[in-house]
């Protein structure tokens, strides 16, 4: 039953979201723009619902064409990559755009992270149990996310994301929510360290 609430306070909340910051979104695209040569938005294919793709949209925080440089995917601390307006961005804004993806039924505000289609691993490389976390929409944040977030390894990241999904409810969505405000606002684990980038992909080798 609340997986419908849930689909319907997404849909009504991200339109308010859309309708009410939209002014905000165009300033920051803008000077997304002028910081640095390249789009505004970021795009890129993800793992969503069911282990399906679909297409992410952020912020671009980093110069174009930064995935292409060598230095990887994710971004460590200090990472050179990111622009002058994607350390702001970085403070949270930078997902703003996908109250988009929200409203078109391919996310929720509370969910696992969307992986990468072929990072930590391919999609048919998940066992039965961590395929789990494909039972419901990926979250802009998630219990993961408020749980060490990119310090933690990538193993430990998916039992987390399979446990939200076996206790998913609106009470535990509303504790995610308030936690993950006070992890932006400090801005708290932000930093991928480089084992949980590496050490899941040698795990299943």
């Amino acid at each position: 039953m609340y997986r419908f609430i849930k689909r319907a306070l997404d849909i009504l909340l991200s339109l308010a979201g859309l309708l009410l910051l939209w002014p905000l979104l165009l300033i920051l695209a803008i000077l997304i723009r002028i910081d640095s040569p390249g789009p505004a938005i970021f795009k890129q294919v993800r793992l969503g619902k069911d282990g399906k793709e679909f297409t992410m949209h952020k912020f671009r925080t980093m110069c174009q064409n930064a995935e292409g440089t060598g230095s990887g995917v994710y971004s460590m601390k200090g990472d050179p990559r990111v622009t002058r307006m994607g350390k702001i961005l970085r403070l949270g804004f930078d997902e703003l755009p996908q109250l988009w993806d929200i409203l078109r039924g391919k996310m929720s505000f509370v969910g696992p992270r969307p992986p990468l289609t072929y990072h930590p691993w391919s999609v048919d490389r998940y066992t039965p149990e961590q395929f789990k976390m494909f039972s419901v929409r990926p979250g802009i944040t998630g219990w993961a996310q408020v749980n060490g977030r990119k310090a933690v390894e990538w193993n430990r990241r998916i039992e987390m994301n399979v446990w939200y999904t076996e206790h998913m409810s609106l009470w535990l969505d509303l504790k995610i929510l308030f936690m993950t405000v006070g992890s932006v606002l400090g801005n708290k684990d932000n930093a991928n360290v480089e084992k949980t980038a590496d050490e899941a992909s040698e795990v299943h080798k």
